[in-house]
């Protein structure tokens, strides 16, 4: 019987996805990370961000944890808070879907919409969050902090020591490659750090969206977009705290067009009803099977 909720975060299944290997002659595996409580990878980061705070004595009793989110960092953060007596409150950008809003409310977050500018831009969302946690760190009768995900590497130890560890023994090690997307950074950092420690044979992608910079930089060395995408969460303009160090083996710049066929065939196909940034992920991963040739074991969230 596990104790609460956060005893049930992590240690999500791999489904082998059918079209995607029987297209490409590779095992291409997904982390069924909807069946986290809170629906997304993002619970693993929401729970060792608050994990890492309590161990420094950041947070106390009914303390107030502050984050600037696209939405499912939010939504994990509130959830593992909400299950230790804390509470958040969530600056989300105006443009994000109505049901990560709706969710984040009824999950008790206190919400604060902003509208969507740039990084650069000292009203950014995630700018005006650290604010907030300052602002309330000496206002809140129970103290506050700001979880700052992007540049918090607790988010990337936590695939370190939890995600890499799950996929490694999950596949026997037997492991190709593995592809993500990138929000923060952590996830991809994270799972490359901990599977790399096991084998440097492991190829680690970069799958990004239209609108992101990544894909230039680690081909270029020039942090430089073009082009947009409808994916939510995904997309990231400069280097975080999260992706010090990291360097993929393989980069790819996956468009909509790609990978919006890739989520409707698996609704019709396999059953799956899934977002947009696992389009763009299993997109990914149909490259590097591609480009490492049948046979292989490539694992993608």
């Amino acid at each position: 019987m596990d104790r609460s909720v956060i005893d049930v975060i992590g240690n999500t299944p791999l489904i082998r996805l059918k079209r995607a290997s029987e297209l490409t002659g590779c095992t291409i595996l997904g982390k069924a990370e909807f069946m986290n409580p809170g629906q997304s990878v993002k619970d693993r980061a929401g729970l060792f961000i608050i994990r890492d705070a309590e161990k420094k004595g950041l947070l106390r009793p009914g303390g107030l944890i502050v984050e600037g989110t696209a939405g499912n960092t939010g939504i994990g953060l509130t959830l593992v808070a909400k299950a230790l007596g804390y509470r958040t409150a969530i600056v989300i950008p105006q443009t994000q879907s109505q049901e990560k809003k709706d969710a984040l409310k009824l999950l008790g977050a206190e919400l604060i919409e902003v509208p969507a500018v740039p990084y650069r831009n000292q009203n950014n969302y995630i700018r005006i969050s650290g604010r907030l946690a300052e602002k309330l760190a000496k206002t809140d009768p129970n103290g506050a902090i700001w979880a700052n995900q992007f540049d918090n590497v607790a988010n990337r130890d936590g695939h370190i020591e939890m995600t890499a560890e799950e996929i490694w023994n999950q596949t026997e090690g037997k492991i190709d490659g593995f592809v993500s997307a990138v929000g923060s950074g952590g996830t991809l950092a994270g799972v490359a750090a901990g599977l790399r420690s096991h084998s440097k044979a492991v190829k680690i992608a970069l799958a990004d969206p239209l609108g992101a910079a990544l894909y230039s930089y680690y081909t270029t060395g020039e942090l430089k977009s073009e082009g947009n995408s409808i994916t939510e969460g995904i997309g990231q303009g400069r280097i975080t705290a999260n992706l010090e160090g990291f360097k993929p083996d393989f980069s790819y710049q996956v468009p909509d067009s790609e990978a919006l066929p890739i989520v409707f065939d698996l609704v019709q196909e396999e059953g799956l009803c899934l977002g947009g940034s696992t389009g763009i992920n299993i997109g990914g991963a149909i490259r590097l099977a591609k480009d490492l040739g049948p046979g292989h074991t490539i694992v993608t969230m």
